[in-house]
């Protein structure tokens, strides 16, 4: 066969031109595509950006044929399973590594840019890893211990407990929003409740969303109307219009879309899509508060909050913040699951890796649930802290407060939070209701679980009280007045001074005696010092060491004033 002339060379050349410029655009348009729907941070401490640089590499080498697809993909007709589990060799044509990779030295730089994304993935992963970090993933945060009543203000009354739980919020604000006829047919309530504290009371708040894409379609131009708060005390819900519409949201679609948008607006900055809270400011305007986050530990480990994102969804302005410049009115910048997983990190491995798998030593973490407290103006996370090696009981709790990610510990021994569930729940067992995961509050100086019951409905019905220190002592009510005053007639029984609760002395006192009564079914150590005066301890699971005490020792103890001395904390003196 004659070769071919310049001449008639010329128009292949320009036709193999034209041809790999088409398919460097059809690369082009699939990483785009990609990219506004997929919406990776442009950021190397990322893992979806490298595997969305691996997506890129990968369209440019299909190409410009450096990767052959289509002869790799039609020899998969040849594969024969059988004869892969019998060990067998392939026939002709069945599927190679060698046709799906070209020759030629583009084919060579391209299978190294490919392989280049996937390799910092692997040794990324690997040596950002607690395996080789135990130490620096303990010191993300630090910890400061507490006492527990100088901290927590004793109260007769509760006024500041996020009581209600989400699932009981997200029931009273779709039950207000069928209640209003001319929004009802058009959007749905979301479900994601952000809990906020507003002038000074805890409330559960919510957007309303667009019922589907022929909703937005026909709504869009007005943007959502409005938004749900729930007052997680009254047990109400109350829909507040917002002026003017809210345009960008999770629901909408294309340039609506609220992560859309912000991906645009901030296309390095790291953020989960799905993590977003819905708060008002002191004059209830709307704003998304939008947590970007950092790797305290290697490429990819230790992700923590750098830095908010407070986004208008009405006009769409948006303004970063430090974390430590967040303006007070916003409630929510860690997420609780966030908060309780670096105090896991630091509970579990401040004694290195290999601790925290042979021996456990020192080892302790959350419980598998957080509740709400509201002080200083702040929403915290409460949560109880146990050992590694047994969930009947914690060794204290932590408050992580949710604006500015300050940890404080309480070493307060007593009853895991199930535990006092399941008491409290046992208190009215013929009614089959459930507690709700509790939160604590000081009564009369003792560490106290308060949680509500609800019935099969999600509605709620009664409070309960449970000792922490003996939970045991349960008291419930129709309402926080009622089982109030139920407890503090309890812990009167039992001797506590529930009108001058503040009245403490602390001490070291010499045992002459311990003898051990019940009453009401409830065990107590009296430890007549040398002195003549009674101290009375409760037999708990964490005072149990008081069998060991005998005549002689000397403890350092803390109690309450009175005829017999309730003890509020004690220890072997050193």
């Amino acid at each position: 066969m004659a070769k071919k002339t310049d001449h008639q060379a010329a128009p292949d050349r320009l036709g193999a031109a034209i041809f790999t410029v088409l398919r460097l655009i059809a690369a082009a348009c699939a990483i785009g595509v990609y990219y506004y729907f997929v919406l990776p941070p442009l950021n190397p401490r990322s893992v979806q950006f490298w595997f969305f640089l691996t997506f890129c590499f990968v369209c440019i080498a299909i190409a410009l044929r450096a990767l052959d697809v289509g002869a790799f993909g039609s020899s998969i007709k040849n594969f024969n399973l059988v004869k892969l589990l019998n060990g067998q060799k392939q026939g002709a044509g069945a599927p190679s590594w060698k046709l799906l990779f070209g020759k030629g030295a583009l084919s060579t730089v391209m299978c190294v840019l490919i392989a280049i994304p996937l390799a910092v993935l692997g040794i990324g992963t690997v040596i950002s890893s607690v395996v080789f970090n135990a130490t620096a993933y303990a010191q993300v945060i630090t910890v400061e211990e507490r006492d527990f009543n100088a901290d927590m203000p004793e109260t007769k009354e509760i006024t500041n407990i996020a009581l209600m739980d989400t699932n009981s919020a997200r029931m009273l604000g779709d039950r207000k929003l069928g209640a209003l006829a001319g929004v009802v047919s058009q959007y749905v309530v979301s479900d994601d409740y952000t809990q906020i504290n507003y002038k000074g009371k805890p409330i559960k708040i919510t957007h309303l969303e667009y019922d589907g894409f022929f909703k937005w379609i026909g709504n869009r131009a007005n943007g959502i109307p409005g938004y749900i708060m729930v007052d997680t005390l009254g047990n109400t819900a109350e829909y507040y219009e917002a002026k003017g519409g809210i345009r960008y949201a999770q629901s909408g679609y294309f340039g609506d879309d609220l992560m859309r948008k912000v991906r645009f607006d901030y296309p390095t900055k790291i953020f989960d899509l799905q993590d977003v809270s819905f708060e008002v400011d002191e004059q209830g305007n709307p704003y998304y508060c939008i947590s970007c986050y950092t790797r305290r530990v290697g490429l990819f480990g230790a992700y923590d909050v750098e830095e908010l994102i407070i986004f208008n969804p009405m006009d769409g302005s948006s303004t970063l913040y430090a974390v430590e410049d967040v303006p007070q009115w916003v409630d929510i910048v860690f997420d609780g699951d966030l908060a309780c997983e670096k105090y896991d990190w630091q509970g579990i491995y401040s004694g290195g890796f290999i601790n925290s798998i042979i021996g456990n030593k020192g080892c302790k973490r959350t419980t598998d649930d957080f509740g709400y407290l509201m002080f200083d103006d702040d929403v915290w996370y409460f949560t109880g802290v146990t050992s590694v090696t047994s969930d009947a009981s914690n060794i204290g709790f932590i408050l992580s407060n949710a604006r500015t990610g300050e940890y404080r510990f309480y070493p307060v021994i007593g009853a895991e939070e199930h535990s006092a569930m399941h008491a409290a729940e046992g208190e009215v067992q013929e009614k089959e209701y459930v507690a709700s995961f509790p939160s604590l509050v000081n009564i009369s100086g003792v560490p106290t679980y308060i949680m509500v019951l609800k019935d099969n409905n999600g509605l709620v019905k009664l409070y309960a009280l449970v000792n922490v220190r003996q939970y045991t002592m349960v008291a419930t009510g129709e309402t926080q007045q009622d089982a109030v005053a139920a407890y503090l007639k309890m812990l009167s029984g039992a001797g506590v001074n529930t009108e001058n609760p503040a009245e403490t002395e602390q001490g070291s006192v010499t045992v002459a005696d311990v003898k051990f009564l019940t009453l009401d079914g409830s065990t107590y150590a009296y430890v007549t010092a040398q002195d003549g005066n009674v101290y009375r301890v409760a037999f708990t699971e964490e005072n149990e060491q008081i069998v060991l005490v005998r005549p002689g020792d000397v403890l350092e103890m803390t109690w309450q004033k009175g005829d017999i001395r309730i003890v509020r904390a004690w220890k072997r003196a050193e």
